[in-house]
């Protein structure tokens, strides 16, 4: 499989399309904004998009989730425990952000250790709360796309609605840092890095990481 980043909108959230090389299924994680820019996209590369899937359900993440999925008629997935959050202006933020009110409907939800498939090859969710109770990383070819739960060098906030800070030390601890290390790991925002990056350098993993 093979993917393109692309960043959206005016909180410079990392939308990426995942897509299989052969069949050209491909499926949109965390359409932020820019719906015509992603869309545009994917008509030039002529990819078949089956799905949209979300790392979790904050409003800087969502923005263009209604427009993608009415315009390629696709349904739209999330964990099970961001399903509610995603229906609810204030408690995905979007209520007091620029895109104003945004409230979505799952057509399915996702559960810890669940695959997602492109023409047979398989992505696996794994849940890590802590930025939120659904969040969802994904797990592929070496790959980890990894949402607002672990950047370059920092984690994401735990103060917000859902967030919880034992959850995600867990999270980052007993699901993300026993990847493997060469696996390269795709934030919601901010440049790329590897897990034995974040194992030497990131000062939430190092601190409870042991040896």
């Amino acid at each position: 499989m093979n993917l393109i980043a692309l960043q959206t909108g005016i909180y410079g959230v990392n939308t990426y399309i995942v897509y299989d090389d052969n069949s050209k299924e491909c499926l949109i994680v965390d359409p932020s904004s820019d719906s015509d820019i992603i869309i545009n996209k994917i008509n030039t590369m002529k990819l078949m998009p089956k799905y949209i899937v979300l790392t979790h359900a904050h409003g800087d993440h969502i923005g263009a989730v209604g427009e993608v999925k009415a315009k390629l008629n696709i349904p739209v997935f999330v964990h099970k425990d961001d399903y509610e959050m995603l229906m609810d202006p204030d408690l995905n933020l979007s209520k007091s952000m620029s895109y104003g009110p945004i409230s979505i409907k799952a057509d399915g939800v996702l559960k810890d250790n669940d695959y997602l498939t492109l023409d047979g090859k398989l992505l696996r969710v794994i849940h890590t709360p802590g930025h939120t109770k659904g969040g969802i990383c994904l797990y592929f070819d070496n790959y980890l796309i990894s949402g607002d739960t672990l950047f370059k060098g920092s984690i994401g906030r735990t103060d917000l609605y859902g967030g919880n800070f034992n959850d995600i030390i867990n999270s980052l601890i007993n699901k993300i840092a026993i990847l493997p290390d060469d696996t390269v790991v795709l934030p919601g925002h901010g440049p790329s890095t590897t897990i034995k990056e974040e194992k030497l350098r990131n000062p939430y993993i190092k601190k409870y990481l042991i040896k």
